[in-house]
């Protein structure tokens, strides 16, 4: 591999090459715009796409595309060449400043929640000049937003962009009430973890379930799972390394900064960690990430799985938001320095996010609601379903002493020995880590820990923004009235951590004790997707969208259309596999074994002396009872899946195929299951979880 030095960024249009290959004035009209999110210039857009066709083409390109994320969670993209026709007949390279700056797909073949049909079709992509350009596989890729005729987001990067600048006019007024009169801009910073899984590609080929639904709707336990705890941090299969590798020069080239990589808690399962930047980049960079992924896992003769839950029984798969707010000059707001007890910054940041928290945990709960992620929150691999904060018990004495009024010691950092002189003291961290908790305080950052390893990180990203923002914008409407700021600032962070303390909850969050407990401080307990996402359209939120420029009442109530509409549509394609593979193979594997069980029982009775065969007899019998059942059980899943899709309002379709249809997947799977581990392995149609999580 050549210097990292050398290939990181090498594919990007990015701010070195924008400076050697710009001229100095549009360099720093583009860079000034950039810097200050402001609007480009469109004077200057000849000028920027010329010379980023060249550098294009350089890199092997011979198309462009406006490279865009409609609300699907995946990436959308339509080349086009750079040839044009000359006046001689010829060809000629162009790229002008008009294609640049604005595209126009076809809208209505994306989800838009009615707002675009078949004969309203038009939309736009409008180039994003915060997130450099690159290319990829030939093709210059255009990051852009992606928007309706009537100017309506159909996109995940416009309203997380619209976010960014809601939290950044708020905190803005923060810190100018602290006198930071040097700071010119405010972003929020995150870092994505990205699980996933790998299996073989032809084994994930001889699995209808994985091809169609990404996730095995049957599958019996493997005698060993993950209960060793030999997988996670262990050492790295050379397949596997081999992926790793080759992902990570992948991602390099295209700026994408991956820095840790491991083996997870589950067999098979991998995790992948960028380092920390501007929430924009970080989610145009996870999508490129996950699309890597699958692309270089099929180059090792591999298949990347996102799903979060890909095989019941052992972990499913998330994704950690860390999150975090820093002023352009460095300053972290959630950084409690020296002394966190004199440090109101970090105090006031700390109750905004603990009061946003707790006033919208439906719209976190509904941030990473999906059909996948139903399936791992609250098992030993994801937090619960009930949104709840964790501090550590450093941070909550510190709050209980401003609520009493009381005068707090801060514990500065210690050495820590582990008993042994050869092992150097180490720094003990201020906080443990609480792996149960759905959003954690880990020293200069809160992990948000519920995402589903297939999203975009940029729903969540909105909801964070959004509620942060609010939270701001009532402080500093109430002090930049105030006469004596110092006091009314801690009387402030006093009065709303009093008010909120509810949401904080150190102790373990898969117990049983804190759902009680939970229902008793009276925190939301949205347990599924059904469940959960009508609530988004609640006047509450709408007005809180609205207020803050990040979605008005219509988009709303598309978004909440379109996640209903999609939970709909994965139930309904898993249902119908589960449909096909019970029918067309399961059903004729148990009859085909327990013929030969049967065949083996008459021979064993025409035989000249007695052979006992109430083992093969025992074993029939049961097998195909269980089949009989699966058969009555496959017709009644086909008669509901008629009765949901009849339903004509999308929540009762949602709630119907929670409770209905899935229930009734879920008991066929129990059976499949067991007459799995029953039936000779030679006549199982399907590779089993042995072979899927153990043969890489």
């Amino acid at each position: 591999m050549k210097d990292i030095k050398e290939i990181f960024g090498s594919f990007v249009f990015d701010d070195e090459v924008m400076k050697e290959r710009l001229p100095d004035d549009t360099y720093l009209i583009l860079k000034t715009a950039i810097d200050e999110r402001k609007s480009i210039d469109h004077s200057i857009a000849d000028t920027v796409a010329e010379a980023m066709k060249e550098w294009a083409i350089e890199k092997g390109a011979t198309h462009f595309t406006h490279w865009f994320q409609p609300m699907t969670d995946i990436t959308a993209e339509k080349h086009d060449s750079f040839i044009s026709r000359a006046k001689d007949g010829k060809v000629m390279l162009e790229f002008s400043g008009k294609e640049l700056i604005k595209g126009e797909p076809d809208a209505s073949s994306f989800p838009s929640g009615g707002l675009r049909a078949t004969f309203e079709a038009r939309g736009y992509t409008a180039w994003d000049p915060s997130s450099y350009a690159f290319v990829k596989d030939g093709t210059l890729c255009i990051p852009t937003a992606f928007c309706s005729y009537g100017g309506e987001a159909l996109d995940q990067k416009t309203p997380l962009l619209r976010s960014m600048d809601a939290v950044n006019r708020q905190a803005m007024r923060i810190v100018k009430l602290f006198g930071m009169n040097d700071v010119k801009h405010v972003n929020t910073m995150v870092g994505p973890e990205q699980e996933y899984f790998l299996v073989d590609r032809e084994l994930f080929n001889k699995r209808p379930d994985l091809v169609f639904c990404g996730r095995t709707l049957l599958g019996a336990k493997p005698p060993k799972g993950q209960e060793m705890e030999d997988h996670y941090f262990g050492v790295i299969r050379p397949r596997v390394a081999a992926f790793m590798r080759d992902l990570d020069r992948k991602l390099w080239e295209l700026g994408v900064m991956a820095k840790t990589e491991h083996n997870e808690a589950a067999p098979a399962q991998h995790e992948l960690a960028p380092i920390f930047t501007n929430t924009n980049i970080a989610a145009d960079h996870n999508q490129l990430t996950m699309e890597i992924m699958k692309k270089t896992a099929e180059d090792h003769g591999l298949v990347c799985l996102l799903h979060e839950k890909p095989f019941a029984g052992v972990n499913g798969s998330g994704k950690h938001n860390n999150w975090s707010l820093c002023t352009d000059t460095g300053v972290n707001f959630l950084k409690p320095g020296k002394s966190a007890s004199s440090n109101n910054l970090f105090l006031l940041t700390l109750a905004a996010v603990i009061k946003a928290v707790d006033e919208h945990q439906d719209l976190l709960r509904i941030s990473i609601a999906s059909a996948g992620n139903d399936l791992r929150l609250g098992a030993a691999e994801a937090p619960p379903a009930i949104i709840s904060m964790y501090l550590g018990d450093e941070l909550d004495s510190l709050l209980e002493s401003i609520i009493k009024g009381e005068h707090h010691n801060d514990v500065n950092k210690t050495n820590m020995s582990v008993g042994t002189e050869i092992i150097p003291f180490i720094r003990k961290d201020n906080t443990d880590r609480n792996r149960t908790s759905p959003f954690a305080f880990t020293g200069n950052k809160f992990e948000f820990r519920m995402l589903g390893s297939s999203a975009s990180i940029s729903d969540t990203n909105v909801m964070l923004n959004t509620i942060i923002a609010d939270a701001f914008c009532e402080f500093a409407d109430a002090l930049e009235k105030s006469n004596d700021f110092e006091n009314d600032v801690k009387s402030l962070i006093k009065d709303t951590i009093s008010a909120h303390r509810r949401i904080i909850f150190n102790g373990d969050g898969y117990s049983d004790e804190w759902k009680a407990e939970a229902k008793k401080r009276g925190l939301l307990n949205l347990p599924d997707t059904a469940t959960a996402l009508p609530l988004l359209s609640r006047e509450e939120n709408t007005k809180l969208f609205a207020r803050h420029g990040v979605f008005n009442e219509t988009e709303v109530k598309c978004r909440e259309e379109i996640r209903l509409e999609n939970y709909c549509k994965t139930l309904h394609i898993e249902a119908l596999t589960l449909l096909e593979m019970i029918k067309r193979d399961v059903i004729p594997a148990i009859s085909s074994y327990t013929d030969t069980l049967c065949s083996c029982i008459c021979r064993k009775r025409k035989a000249d002396n007695y052979i006992d065969c109430s083992v093969e007899e025992t074993l029939a019998r049961r097998l195909s009872e269980e089949n009989a059942q699966l058969l009555i059980l496959s017709d009644k899943l086909k008669s509901e899946i008629e009765k949901a899709n009849d339903r004509a309002n999308i929540t009762d379709c949602a709630s119907y195929y929670h409770d209905t249809v899935l229930s009734l997947m879920n008991e066929i799977r129990e059976i499949s299951d067991n007459a799995e581990s029953e039936v000779k392995r030679d006549f199982w149609p399907y590779p089993t979880y042995d072979d899927l999580l153990f043969k890489i």
